[in-house]
C-alpha cells in the first residue's frame, strides 16, 4: 500500500470514529487496530493531527496516537524501544501546534519521554534540541514570526522534568538526583529562570499586567520548578532558590482576593501560578529545610497576608479557596521547624482571631450546602480522620480542614520542635521521654491561647439562639473543638468533662432549634469516644439518641444532625460503652430506616456496628428483630432485574453481620449450656426470614420454566453466600429444605457464583464457607439438582440446566487460576467436591469426571506459571491435581502431557518435592500426607507397568513415600519429636521467665518502656525497609502467596478419609517388592524409621527376603 493510500485510509476511519453510529465507530475502531502494524501507521497520524484538516479530525488523530503510544510502550508488550525518527518529528511538531493538538500529544511525547529518557536515558539529542528551541522561541527571541512557541517549549520541558521523584529506582534507600534531571535543570531550568525573573519584575511593576502568554510562561516555570524540587534538589538549582522564593513571593503579593471583580483568563493563570509557589514553598519546608530555613521570614510574611483573607472565603470561588488553604498549610509546615516556631509565635493571637477563627464561622455556603447537598456538607466539615492532625499533610484541599488542621499543631505546640537542625529527617524521630522533658517546661498553647479565646463566645440558649452572629459564632467554636481533638485527648478526665458539660450537653436542651451546631458537637463527642469520662458516657449517650430522632422542621433539614448522631454513636459503642438497653436502641434506629435512602445507609451501618459491640447481649434480640430489618431492605429492592442499590447492599452487609454474630453467639451458648430449643427457634426464625428476603431479591422475578438472568449485583454475592450459609444451618429436616426453598435459592446463588470475577478474600471467604456448608447439607439430606440440572419444560430448548455442583465447580476453577490467596480454600474444595458426594447414575459421574477434567487442566495451568521457583502454592495446586488423578488416572496423565509435554512427570516429580523434609512449608496436615501418599503410590504402579521405560523417579518416589508414611504416623500418635522439642524449649523459657527476681522484672519493665519511648521509623528507616523489600520483589519472592489461615484447616477427604494408607503403602511394596527393595539400596536411616515406625513390617526391609 503507498504512503499516500495509507494517509487518506487512516483518515477515513478516524473521520468514522466522529460519527454518531455506534456500529461505524466500532468498525472504523476495529479497521485502525488492524492497520496500526504497518511501520508508517504512527507517523500518518501524527502527520493528520499536525496538519490542516478538520479540528475534530486532528484530535482524533491525536488521541489515537496516544492511545497506540501507551499500549506500545506500557502494554503486555512494550516495544524495545522508539525510533529516532520519530522522536525527532514528534520533538519539532510539538514546538509548533496549536493549543488544543498540543493538550493531546504532550501526552505522546510523555510517555515516549518516560521510557526512553527518565528510565533508560536513551535520548542523548532531547536537551540539546530542547535548549536550541527555547533560544529561538518567540517570546524569548522576541521574533514573532518565529515557528517556535516558547509555551509549547515549556510545555515539553515540563511533561519531562515531571515524572522525576522518588522511588523511580526503589531499590536503593537514598536515591541521589537523577543524572537527567542535574542535566536538563542546569542546561534549560536555571537559564529560564533570568526569564522568569523579567516576567515577575513586570507582574510587580504592572499587577494587572493582561498578557496571556506571559502568563502561561510564568505558571509553566513555575511547574518546571515545583517538579525539580519536590523529591531531589539539583545543584546547578540550589544557588538560585533565594531569587526564585523572592520571585514567587512577589507573583503571591501580586493577588487579588477582591470577590466583585470578575477576573479573566490571565489572572486565572496567575491563581494557578499562586498554587504552585505554594506548593513549592511546602517542598522546600518539607525536603530542603537546609534552603528554606534562611528564606522563612519572607515566606511567613507572605502567608500570612494570604490567610487573612479568609474572613471573605465565603465569598471566593474554588481557586482562590484553595490558595488561602495552601497558605495554612505553608505555616502548618514551619510551625513544624524550630526556626518557623519562632517566626510564627508571636503572630498566633492574630492568626487565631483574624485568620483562623473566620473560616470556621458558620457562612452562607454552609447554609446553601446544608440544604441542597447535605452528604458534601458532611464530607467537607466534618471530617473523620482528625486524629493524624500535623504540619506534613497533603491532603486537605480546602480552606477550613487546612485552617482546623493548622489549629491543632498550634494547640499542641509548647516549643519549638526539634530546634534548628536542618535535617528535616529528624522532626520524624523523636525519644518521647525528651520530647515530655523539654516540652512539659511549658503548657501548650491550646491551654494558655485556644480555649481562652473559644470562651469568649457565649453559649446558644432559649434566649439567644434566635441571634444568627451567636449561632454562627458557636457554630466556629465547636468546628475549633474538633481541632483540639488531639490537645483534649491529652488532658486529665476533669478537664473534658468540665468542657463538655459546659460546652457542649447544653446544646442539646435547645437542639430542635440549632440542627447546624447539634451536628458538629455530635461530630466533636463521636472523635473524643475513645477517651471519654466513663462517667458522662451515660449523658453524652442520651444526648446523642436525642439527636438520632431529631425531625426535620418545615424549611430546615436535620438529616446531617442525624447522621452525625449515628456516626458518634456508633464510635461510642465501639469504644465499649454498653447502653443501659441494647433492644430499644435496636428499634429506635431500625424503625426510621426507610424515610430517606442516604441516611438508611448510615442507619445500617449502625445496626452493624451494635450487633458487632453487643455481643451475646445483642444477639439475644436477634430473632426479635429480624424481620423488621428485612422488611425495611425489602422496601429497597429494585422491582425489576436491575443493579440493586448502595441501601440494599448496605443492608445486606448489616444482616451478614447479624449472621456472624448468631453464629458465634451459637457455638458459644452450645458449648457452656449444650443445645436448646430457645436456640433451634431462633436460628430458624433466623433462617426463615433471610430465605424470605432471597426468594424476593432472587426468585420472584424469574420464570420456573426459563432461563433468565439472574438479578443480583456481583457485589453483594459475598453477603448473599453469608446469609444462603444461615439458612442453611436452620435446616434441621427435610421438610425445612422445601419450606426455605433451598435448592432454589442455591440454584441462583451457583449461577451467579460460576461467573464470580471480582477476587477479593473479604468477599470469597463468605463464599467457600457457604460451598462447605452446601455439600454438608446435601450428604444429610439431599438437594434437587444438586449434580444434574433438570430439564427445562418446553419451549424452551431440551439442554440440562447447570447444576448446583456444576456452578460450584466453575467457581473453583476460577479461583484456582485467579487468585494466589484462594488456592489453599478451592483446594480443599476440589477433594471435597469429588470425595464427599455420592455420585450414583451414569449421569452423575459424567459430572464427576467432569469436575476432574475442570480441576486437573485450571490447577495443572496455574502451577505452570510458578514451576520455576518452589513456593506455598505449590502444595494446594499439586494435591488438587493429585485428588484428579485418584479418581481418573489415565484421564488425568492425558490431560497433563496435552497442556505441556512430559506434563505427567513434571507433576510427579514437583510431589515428590513437596513431600520432602526440605520442602517449606513443611507438611503438617494429615489430610494432605495421606493424599500424598495415596497419590504417590498410584503413581509407583503406573511407572511399575509392563512397557514403562524405568527412571530414576521411581526410587525418588518410594523413598519419599517412606518418608511420609513415617511422618503421617507420627501425627497421628501425637509424638513428632519437633513438637516435643518445641514444648521442652516453650518449659525451659517459662522456667527462666519465672525464675528471675523483682530486679529482673524491673528491668523487663523499664525495657517495655524504652520500647513504647520509641515512635515511628526515621525517614532513613523506611527508605532501606522500601529498598529491601522493592530488590527482594525484583529477585522473584512471591508477593501473592496461600493464606495462611488455609495451612491450619483441615480439607474433607469424605470416603477418602476411611482408606487405611499404611496398609496400602506395604501392599504395594509387597506386590512390587523385587523392584523397590531389592533392586535399589534405601538409606540406612529411613528403613531405621520404618522399622521403628512399623515393626510388624520389618520383614519387608529384611535383607535375607
Amino acid at each position: 500500500m503507498e504512503a499516500e493510500a495509507e494517509a487518506e485510509l487512516i483518515a477515513r476511519l478516524l473521520k468514522d470514529t466522529l460519527s454518531f453510529d455506534a456500529n461505524t465507530v466500532r468498525a472504523a475502531t476495529d479497521a485502525l487496530d488492524r492497520t496500526s502494524p504497518i511501520p508508517s501507521f504512527p507517523y500518518h497520524l501524527l502527520s493528520i493531527a499536525t496538519g490542516s484538516g478538520e479540528q475534530g479530525l486532528k484530535v482524533a488523530a491525536a488521541t489515537y496516537l496516544k492511545n497506540f503510544t501507551r499500549r506500545n510502550l506500557e502494554g503486555d508488550n512494550p516495544q524495545s524501544n522508539v525510533s529516532k525518527e520519530f522522536k525527532d518529528k514528534l520533538l519539532q511538531a510539538l514546538l509548533q501546534v496549536e493549543p488544543e493538538i498540543l493538550k493531546v500529544l504532550v501526552e505522546v511525547f510523555r510517555l515516549v519521554s518516560n521510557a526512553e529518557f527518565v528510565k533508560r536515558d536513551l535520548w542523548p539529542e532531547l536537551v540539546p534540541k530542547l535548549q536550541l528551541a527555547i533560544q529561538n522561541s518567540d517570546q524569548i527571541s522576541n521574533r514573532m514570526d518565529c515557528g517556535w512557541k516558547t509555551v509549547n517549549v515549556l510545555t515539553v520541558l515540563q511533561a519531562v522534568i515531571r515524572p522525576f521523584q522518588y522511588f523511580l529506582n526503589p531499590k536503593i534507600a537514598v536515591e541521589p538526583v537523577p543524572p537527567q534531571l542535574e542535566v536538563i535543570v542546569g542546561e534549560i531550568v536555571v537559564p529560564c529562570l533570568a526569564v522568569f525573573h523579567n516576567i515577575v519584575d513586570k507582574v510587580k511593576t504592572a499587577p494587572d499586567m493582561k498578557e496571556v502568554d506571559l502568563e502561561k510562561i510564568l505558571l509553566l516555570v513555575c511547574k518546571c520548578i515545583y517538579f525539580s524540587v519536590r523529591s531531589h534538589m539539583p545543584s546547578s538549582l540550589a544557588p538560585h532558590i533565594t531569587s526564585v522564593c523572592h520571585d514567587l513571593i512577589g507573583i503571591l503579593d501580586s493577588l487579588s482576593f477582591d470577590p466583585v471583580v470578575v477576573p479573566g483568563n490571565e489572572y486565572f493563570l496567575r491563581l494557578k501560578t499562586a498554587k504552585r509557589s505554594l506548593l513549592i514553598f511546602c517542598a522546600l519546608i518539607t525536603r530542603h529545610r537546609k534552603h528554606s530555613d534562611r528564606l522563612m521570614p519572607g515566606i511567613i510574611s507572605c502567608v500570612l497576608k494570604i490567610v487573612k483573607y479568609s474572613i471573605i472565603i465565603h465569598k471566593l470561588d474554588f481557586l482562590p479557596e484553595r490558595i488561602i488553604s495552601l497558605a495554612f498549610d505553608v505555616i502548618s509546615r514551619v510551625l513544624e521547624t524550630g526556626p518557623g516556631w519562632r517566626l510564627i509565635s508571636p503572630h498566633f493571637s492574630s492568626l487565631l482571631d483574624s485568620a483562623i477563627f473566620p473560616v470556621l464561622v458558620m457562612n452562607e455556603k454552609d447554609l446553601v450546602e446544608w440544604e441542597e447537598d447535605a452528604d458534601e456538607y458532611i464530607w467537607k466539615n466534618l471530617p473523620s480522620d482528625l486524629e493524624k492532625l500535623s504540619g506534613w499533610r497533603d491532603d486537605l484541599f480546602s480552606a477550613r480542614k487546612s485552617a482546623i488542621n493548622l489549629l491543632g499543631v498550634i494547640s499542641m505546640s509548647k516549643g519549638p520542635p526539634g530546634g534548628s537542625s536542618s535535617n528535616s529527617s529528624t522532626l520524624l524521630k523523636r525519644k518521647k521521654g525528651e520530647k515530655g522533658k523539654r516540652n512539659n517546661r511549658h503548657p501548650p498553647m491550646g491551654e494558655l491561647l485556644v480555649l481562652p479565646f473559644l470562651s469568649k463566645f457565649p453559649l446558644p440558649t432559649n434566649d439567644n439562639a434566635y441571634q444568627s452572629k451567636v449561632l454562627h459564632n458557636y457554630f466556629g467554636v465547636l468546628m475549633a473543638y474538633g481541632g483540639l481533638l488531639e490537645f483534649l485527648r491529652d488532658q486529665k478526665p476533669g478537664y473534658m468533662e468540665t468542657l463538655i458539660r459546659a460546652r457542649l450537653l447544653p446544646l442539646y436542651m435547645i437542639s430542635e432549634r440549632v440542627p447546624y451546631l447539634i451536628a458538629n458537637a455530635n461530630w466533636v463527642l463521636g472523635e473524643l469516644a475513645p477517651c471519654l469520662p466513663e462517667e458522662m458516657s451515660s449523658d453524652i449517650y442520651s444526648s446523642l439518641l436525642k439527636a438520632l430522632t431529631m425531625v426535620d422542621a418545615p424549611d430546615t433539614t436535620c438529616y446531617p444532625a442525624r447522621v452525625t448522631a449515628a456516626g458518634a454513636i456508633s464510635k461510642l459503642i465501639e469504644n465499649d460503652y454498653q447502653p443501659p438497653e441494647w433492644l430499644p436502641l435496636l428499634q429506635i434506629v431500625i424503625g426510621r430506616i426507610g424515610y430517606e435512602e442516604e441516611e438508611s445507609c448510615i442507619l445500617f451501618q449502625l445496626v452493624s456496628s451494635i450487633i458487632e459491640s453487643g455481643n451475646e447481649s445483642v444477639a439475644v434480640h436477634i430473632p426479635d428483630i429480624i424481620l423488621s430489618l428485612i422488611g425495611a431492605i425489602s422496601k429497597y429492592l429494585p422491582p425489576n432485574m436491575e443493579p440493586w442499590p448502595q441501601v440494599v447492599e448496605r443492608g445486606f452487609e448489616t444482616l451478614a453481620a447479624i449472621a456472624h454474630s448468631w453464629e458465634s453467639f451459637v457455638v458459644e451458648e452450645s458449648d457452656e449450656n449444650g443445645s436448646s430449643e430457645k436456640w433451634a427457634i431462633g436460628q430458624a426464625t433466623i433462617g426463615r426470614a433471610f430465605s424470605v428476603l432471597l426468594q424476593e431479591a432472587w426468585l420472584k422475578q424469574m420464570q420456573t420454566d426459563l432461563e433468565v438472568q439472574i438479578p443480583v449485583s456481583p457485589s453483594c454475592i459475598d453477603y448473599s453466600s453469608t446469609l444462603l450459609k444461615s439458612i442453611i444451618l436452620s435446616v434441621t429436616g427435610s421438610n425445612m429444605v422445601t419450606e426455605f426453598k433451598v435448592s432454589e435459592l442455591l440454584s441462583v446463588w451457583s449461577n451467579l457464583i460460576a461467573d464470580y470475577h471480582a477476587w477479593e478474600e473479604s468477599e470469597d471467604l463468605s463464599i467457600f464457607d457457604c460451598i462447605k456448608e452446601t455439600v454438608n447439607l446435601y450428604t444429610k439430606y439431599g438437594l434437587a439438582d444438586f449434580i444434574t440440572g433438570r430439564m427445562p419444560s418446553p419451549p424452551a430448548p431440551p439442554v440440562p440446566r447447570i447444576s448446583i455442583i456444576e456452578g460450584i465447580g466453575a467457581f473453583i476453577s476460577e479461583a484456582i487460576a485467579q487468585y494466589p490467596s484462594a488456592t489453599g480454600r478451592a483446594s480443599s474444595c476440589v477433594h471435597m467436591l469429588l470425595y464427599m458426594p455420592n455420585y450414583g447414575s451414569e449421569s452423575e459421574l459424567g459430572v464427576k469426571q467432569s469436575l476432574a477434567i475442570t480441576f486437573s487442566r485450571a490447577a495443572f495451568s496455574r502451577f505452570q506459571e510458578i514451576q520455576t521457583k518452589p513456593s506455598a502454592l505449590w502444595r494446594p495446586l499439586l494435591l488438587a491435581i493429585s485428588s484428579c488423578y485418584l479418581c481418573y488416572p489415565e484421564m488425568v496423565e492425558h490431560i497433563l502431557n496435552k497442556i505441556q509435554e512430559g506434563g505427567y512427570t513434571m507433576w510427579a516429580a514437583a510431589l515428590c518435592s513437596v513431600a520432602s523434609s526440605s520442602f517449606e512449608p513443611k507438611l503438617s496436615r494429615t489430610s494432605d500426607m495421606k493424599l500424598l501418599a495415596m497419590a504417590m503410590g498410584k503413581v509407583i504402579e503406573r511407572l511399575l507397568e509392563p512397557g514403562k521405560p524405568r527412571t530414576g523417579l521411581v526410587n525418588n518416589c518410594f523413598m519419599l513415600l517412606l518418608e511420609v508414611t513415617v511422618k503421617l504416623k507420627e501425627v497421628q500418635e501425637g509424638i513428632e519429636d519437633e513438637d516435643m522439642g518445641e514444648d521442652e524449649d516453650m518449659g525451659e523459657d517459662e522456667d527462666d521467665t519465672y525464675s528471675g527476681d523483682e530486679d529482673s522484672e524491673g528491668e523487663d519493665d523499664e525495657d517495655s518502656e524504652s520500647e513504647d519511648d520509641e515512635i515511628e521509623e526515621t525517614q532513613e528507616e523506611f527508605l532501606e525497609r522500601y529498598a529491601r523489600v522493592a530488590a527482594e520483589l525484583e529477585n522473584g519472592l512471591d508477593v501473592e502467596e496461600e493464606d495462611v489461615e488455609d495451612q491450619d484447616n483441615e480439607p474433607e477427604l469424605g470416603f477418602l478419609e476411611g482408606v487405611d494408607t499404611t496398609r496400602a503403602v506395604f501392599s504395594l511394596i509387597e506386590r512390587h517388592h523385587n523392584v523397590l527393595i531389592k533392586d535399589q539400596v534405601l538409606p540406612s536411616e529411613l528403613v531405621s524409621n520404618i522399622i521403628k515406625s512399623f515393626p510388624e513390617h520389618s520383614s519387608l526391609f529384611s535383607p535375607s527376603r
